[in-house]
């Protein structure tokens, strides 16, 4: 199970934008809530009746006090950087990766991810909000990975922005999803190996124009996806965010392979 403890301060001068859809999601929660009692959801880790995740999975995914790559994540004897990761430049400032990909979280993040199961957004994102909170993260501004026009056309949805949206609204940091476009698409991931997945994303990634000369100039930014497993998607993310003057740029995910 992987976790890095962050240490970093900053000002956090965004407000937070305040939902013009109070009303309809209130309505909409009642009503799930309704249909809940008539038709009781299963727990996609155990299939246990009553919730969507129940408590005994969701407590599967609590983390032990280890040091890790600050780049990579790999298991470390002190915190800083691994072979493997310290000759290379960065491609993000850091990572957080809440526990191991493997179990009922793996359940839950194929479920979101695949299986349309996006009431999991909000359990789920409750978790990476637990994280951010406990290891003293701070962010001027939230973004999820996007998805191209085309993929987000045949899912119906981003799992990452409805994570992130989860988390953004329990931490109070405003998710900027305006800032950074996924301008070329890209073959899935799973089963490339790690230097065909950053082929595969490099320059996929840019700042919508209105981004790119000022704005970001000096901000820590948090990326949101599901999973870390090589850092290539993260790392394509970041680097017009960089580019565009970013002081930081974080990633926090669910889980890492082990």
């Amino acid at each position: 199970m992987l976790l890095i403890h962050l240490t970093y301060s900053m000002s956090m001068p965004w407000s937070h934008p305040v939902s013009e859809l109070s009303l309809l999601r209130q309505s909409q929660r009642i009503t799930q809530q309704l249909l809940d009692i008539v038709f009781p959801p299963r727990c996609a880790g155990c299939q246990k009746s009553g919730a969507v995740l129940c408590a005994t999975c969701r407590a599967t995914f609590s983390a032990v006090g280890q040091q890790f790559c600050r780049q990579c994540g790999s298991v470390l004897p002190i915190t800083g950087l691994c072979q493997h990761c310290y000759p290379h430049q960065p491609r993000l400032s850091g990572l957080l990766a809440v526990s191991s990909y493997e179990g009922a979280l793996r359940t839950c993040i194929h479920a979101l991810k695949y299986d349309g199961n996006t009431r999991l957004a909000e359990p789920l994102g409750e978790v990476l909000a637990e994280a951010y909170l406990t290891f003293g993260m701070q962010a001027d501004a939230i973004i999820s990975v996007p998805l191209h026009r085309e993929r987000q056309q045949q899912r119906g949805y981003n799992h990452a922005h409805l994570l992130a949206k989860v988390c953004a609204s329990h931490i109070h940091v405003p998710l900027r999803d305006d800032i950074i476009v996924r301008h070329r698409a890209t073959s899935a991931q799973v089963g490339l190996k790690a230097h065909e997945r950053q082929q595969n994303v490099a320059g996929a990634f840019d700042c919508v124009d209105s981004f790119k000369a000022g704005p970001l100039f000096g901000r820590t930014l948090l990326i949101i996806d599901d999973v870390y497993t090589t850092g290539a998607t993260l790392g394509a993310c970041a680097a017009p965010l960089f580019t565009a003057g970013a002081k930081a740029v974080w990633g926090l995910v669910l889980a890492r392979p082990t």
